[in-house]
């Protein structure tokens, strides 16, 4: 891994627009991460967030422009590629989990596992219990509540110990009190030097990330450096 180095630059972004035949979705997009760093994208619906998501987390490709991630420029790889980048240095967290529901929450954590090496229980428990849930390890999704489902999918994206957490919505399914344990987790794994992209429509849980993305129309609004917390 090249970025190893907090502050270095981990994610960059030039010019990155994308269109969808008339519909023009980002425009001219500008933006490096470092090494290291927790960052939010905020704007209103159709603002560009799930789009700007999409192309990071190597699920689409820009229609123009480039995306660098340590060091290695990966706007033009063929779908197969991308598919092994997002495997090997992407841990994707969804709003709507996307979990095995005939597996376990350690069978679905062991699932990432298999696609990126070999399964490894043992490593698997530890990630769930990272996250506060092995005494649920050997439950099914439907006997887990949403803060717990959501804790799995935490585990699941970092069994593989990406160099970029990419968290989609990871709230908004979520009650107060569930919404503060995942919140809680993305801190310490800030703390503990992980690169963490969230993005988001609440403005409590961007206030964490030390800057936020506003977009508009497509376009990169203004970002906005957060105040420290202690």
């Amino acid at each position: 891994m090249k970025a190893e180095e907090k502050g270095a630059d981990l994610l960059e972004l030039k010019d990155i627009s994308k269109v969808y035949g008339s519909l023009r979705a980002l425009q001219n997009i500008n933006l490096t991460v470092k090494q290291g760093e927790w960052l939010a994208i905020m704007g209103p619906s159709g603002s560009g967030k799930t789009t700007m998501m999409n192309i990071i987390g190597c699920m689409d490709k820009p229609s123009a422009g480039e995306l660098i991630l340590d060091g290695v420029n990966i706007s033009r790889e063929n779908a197969r590629s991308l598919t092994a980048i997002r495997r090997d240095k992407i841990g994707l967290i969804f709003q709507q989990f996307h979990l095995v529901n005939y597996l376990t929450a350690l069978e679905n954590v062991m699932v990432a596992q298999y696609y990126h090496s070999m399964p490894d229980e043992q490593e698997a428990m530890e990630a769930l219990e990272r996250v506060g849930l092995a005494s649920r390890a050997r439950h099914l999704p439907s006997q887990l509540s949403g803060g717990e489902q959501q804790r799995v999918c935490i585990a699941r994206a970092l069994i593989n110990y990406p160099m970029l957490i990419l968290a989609d919505e990871p709230t908004g399914n979520l009650d107060e009190a569930n919404e503060q344990i995942v919140i809680d987790i993305f801190r310490k794994l800030h703390a503990e030097g992980s690169t963490i992209i969230v993005v988001t429509h609440d403005p409590e849980v961007a206030e964490d990330a030390e800057r936020t993305v506003v977009l508009e129309h497509g376009r990169l609004a203004r970002i906005v450096a957060n105040k420290a917390k202690d």
